[in-house]
């Protein structure tokens, strides 16, 4: 799938119609000739992308899961409503770690089935929640170390499942037995998510692994051979992180507005809706995404007479983050008022506002042709 983007893309960069007019003097020699891309700035961007963004978010990731799976053991040895809530809390820091920097759906979180190992969503049909049950129900002695975790179901060694041991049915068992499975059972997890936060911030450290390959485009280099190749991953990444929030994140639980009706909302469809971090995680998203686009400094890649719409999708951004801090709530509660219903109708429009502008608008001026679209070329 990601290699097909890449294709169809670079494709459509090729065929872009002519850049915008330059003179000398305003730096037309940056510009790529006959398209909008500024080629020269491409390494510098993705290097920024990659020590300004990528790492950092991995290493913030995998530190607040060791922090987590610390506190585990030691809840179970001794169990109590303290250590709960710790426990919880430290459940709570390391989602919103991932929420930041799960936006990057390429590199080494693909391989072995990491990202969805870390998070396995959205869970069609509850195919994920009835493992996580069976395993309870059943006392699967398997699952509760880390190392044979991890050779189970993908559904029931991540966050997901994390959040339905803390927060689910049956939870409050955590504070009354002393080595309970329950208890072991989310050690386990939290172990195994601090394993895969260690192996992709060694993945993104290695001298000569695939941050290398993101930093120095070129004919030799496995990923992209041009840096119209790098550009359009770069983009991509931000375009599909967006699409992702809103057909993943926000509408399976609420909708809009339907034949003129306000959608009353399926609040049991949405991530975390246990731990009431819905829209905390959205939050976390979006100011993943706005992080990224500063570090790349992706305004560098367009000729100097489009570097406006890189503010403008800068504002965008931080209405869309101060929407979802004004919203931030459990959904229950969220949904079950009028005022509520308008909150998530902005964050819609911000997200559809977002894509528009990344996708089409900034996809063109970096010579991408008028009305390409990233959904489409996937």
């Amino acid at each position: 799938m990601r290699l097909s983007i890449l294709i169809i893309l670079s494709a459509a960069l090729g065929l872009a119609a002519p850049a915008q007019a330059q003179d000398a003097e305003d730096g037309a020699s940056l510009v790529a000739a006959g398209q909008g891309l500024v080629a020269e700035q491409v390494p510098a961007a993705m290097a920024g992308a990659v020590d300004g963004f990528i790492r950092p978010g991995y290493r913030a990731f995998a530190e607040k899961a060791a922090a987590m799976a610390s506190i585990a053991p030691g809840l179970c040895e001794k169990p109590s409503a303290k250590g709960v809530a710790a426990f919880r809390a430290a459940f709570r820091e390391t989602a919103l770690a991932w929420a930041r920097i799960e936006i990057v759906r390429v590199g080494p979180v693909l391989d072995d089935n990491r990202f969805e190992r870390i998070l396995f969503f959205p869970d069609r049909k509850s195919l994920g929640l009835k493992q996580v049950q069976r395993l309870l129900a059943e006392k699967d002695e398997s699952a509760t170390s880390a190392g044979t975790l991890k050779g189970k179901s993908v559904a029931v060694q991540g966050l997901g499942a994390l959040d339905f041991v803390l927060n689910g049915t049956g939870a409050d068992d955590l504070a009354k037995e002393p080595n309970g499975f329950r208890c072991r059972y989310g050690a386990a997890i939290a172990a195994n998510l601090a394993g895969l936060g260690q192996d992709l911030a060694a993945a993104w450290d290695a001298p000569d692994g695939v941050a290398k390959a993101w930093t120095q485009p070129g004919p030799g280099n496995p990923l992209y051979r041009t840096e119209r190749e790098a550009a359009t991953e770069l983009l991509g990444v931000l375009v599909h992180g967006v699409e992702t929030l809103k057909d993943q994140r926000l509408r399976p639980f609420f909708a809009g507005t339907v034949d003129g009706k306000p959608d009353p909302g399926r609040p049991r469809l949405a991530l975390y809706w246990r731990s009431g971090l819905t829209i905390a995680a959205i939050r976390a998203n979006v100011d993943g995404l706005k992080a990224l686009f500063d570090a790349a400094r992706m305004d560098n890649l367009v000729p100097p007479a489009d570097a406006p719409m890189a503010a403008s999708i800068r504002a965008v951004m931080s209405e869309f983050s101060a929407s979802a801090a004004a919203a931030d709530a459990p959904v229950e509660q969220i949904l079950a008022s009028e005022e509520g219903r308008m909150k998530l109708t902005q964050l819609l429009r911000h997200a559809n506002d977002l894509l528009q502008r990344l996708n089409l608008d900034f996809g063109a001026a970096m010579g991408l042709g008028a009305g390409f679209s990233f959904a489409d070329g996937d």
